[in-house]
């Protein structure tokens, strides 16, 4: 790809003007790494990922060092939707049919410890993130109803898990008000937060771990061999291991990660304060909410009673609509019709990454790299596990980095750069099919 997604759409350095960033206070820029240093651990990328290893590392007496292209959180980890759900992107009964059902409910389990983690960790270091229960996934179609039915009894039976009931098309419009929905399922034991606040958190207890995280420090070069060489602008790390935790900004750092892990682009927006009540009565119970659609929209309050919507994917292109404010807000009123007289205060894009199987790309790039990347919108909860889970497969022990390492993989076609409009084609032919 010969356009950099570090630099393609955002200003160097400077974190987005999404609502996240302009209503958290200011953060102290930490300082970019300078001269050579030697670490037992290099990880590249401070998102969620390269966070939580940096801090299990830390914690299990590693020297850690994470270098940061821009600012902590600065990529999806701080731009996202918020919602942290329930298992893997891809549910239980697709992956009981690719993968058999022994596989299946070991990757139900990590999703479901990957929950419990995030759970643990804001308790355990009081990251003040907003967290809110309950998810809610609404079907855009009647035909889904017998699917939304069967899941959410399938994993009562099959998962032990009673937190998931379907909703009535009638029940649907008390809990989310849009005719655009005609049931679906609540989960409560999902919830949502605000993103950004949860990586800085992360990466505060980190640092209180020992682990040095460098900001403005883009790896242009990465030396393979025993010790590795990150080299930078201004300096460079020795490191007996590294992480690449890119995601969707990992570019040509790696080229068999980037063949295997696709960045695409989403878009979010944020009204104008709406007040209280017209606020609860959108969406009654406060849950956040994501609907069925291929290109899938995701919407929430924010405690100040603003709706926080997501919606809109590109992939023919990189470069961010000129604007995103209407970009977005098209499909929001598609789904809340009713909001038309509100202003729309914030629109940011954000790149994440994808895989052929909407399943995480674990991989050993060699004997002492490792990547973690491909979390195809599911980042929150599975993202930081993978960062726990890459922290335990360098400390020795791989059996659960394995179980994501040995899944089946494939390349997207068509190389770095035919496989954007490859899949652009074939995801525009779906986002039709919803419209339809």
């Amino acid at each position: 790809m010969a356009l950099n997604l570090l630099h393609a759409n955002d200003r160097p350095g400077e974190y987005p003007a999404s609502w996240y960033a302009t209503t958290m206070p200011a953060q102290a820029l930490r300082p970019a790494l300078k001269g050579s240093h030697k670490a037992d651990v290099c990880i590249v990328g401070a998102g969620y990922t390269g966070l939580s290893a940096a801090l299990h590392l830390a914690e299990a007496g590693y020297k850690v060092i994470v270098l940061e292209a821009h600012r902590i959180a600065w990529g999806a980890s701080g731009r996202n939707g918020g919602q942290a759900g329930t298992g893997q992107r891809r549910g239980q009964t697709e992956l009981e049919q690719l993968l058999g059902v022994p596989r299946a409910k070991l990757l139900w389990e990590l999703g479901e410890d990957a929950k419990r983690l995030v759970r643990r960790l804001i308790d355990r270091f009081a990251i003040d993130c907003d967290v809110t229960p309950g998810i809610i996934h609404a079907d855009h179609k009647p035909r889904y109803a017998p699917h939304s039915t069967a899941y959410a009894e399938k994993l009562r039976a099959e998962y032990n898990y009673p937190h998931m009931r379907y909703v009535e098309s009638e029940e649907m419009l008390t809990l989310v008000a849009s005719r655009d929905y005609h049931g679906g399922t609540l989960d409560t034991d999902a919830f949502h937060l605000n993103p950004l606040k949860y990586a800085i958190g992360l990466a505060r207890a980190a640092e209180a771990a020992g682990a040095l995280i460098y900001e403005r420090s883009e790896v242009k070069q990465l030396g393979k061999g025993d010790p590795a060489l990150l080299r930078l602008e201004g300096g460079d790390v020795q490191a007996n291991h590294v992480l690449l935790a890119c995601n969707g900004y990992l570019g040509g750092l790696e080229p068999s990660i980037a063949s295997r892990v696709m960045p695409i682009n989403n878009f979010v927006i944020v009204t104008e304060p709406m007040g209280q009540a017209r606020a609860n009565a959108l969406i009654s119970n406060n849950a956040a909410v994501a609907d069925s659609r291929f290109v899938i929209n995701y919407f929430r309050r924010t405690p100040d009673h603003r709706l926080l919507f997501g919606g809109g994917e590109t992939y023919c292109g990189y470069r961010f609509p000129l604007d995103i404010k209407a970009f977005a807000r098209r499909p929001m009123l598609k789904v809340f019709p009713q909001l038309a007289d509100l202003r729309v205060d914030f629109g940011w894009g954000g790149t994440l990454a994808i895989t052929a199987k909407r399943l995480p790309a674990l991989r050993r790039v060699s004997s002492n790299i490792l990547s973690a990347s491909g979390y195809s919108g599911h980042g929150i909860t599975i993202a930081t596990h993978c960062g726990k889970l890459a922290g335990e497969a360098i400390n020795g022990q791989s059996a659960r980095f394995d179980v994501y390492a040995t899944l089946p993989s494939m390349a997207f076609p068509g190389g770095t750069m035919m496989r954007a409009p490859l899949l652009g084609l074939a995801l525009n032919w779906y986002a039709l099919r919803d419209r339809l």
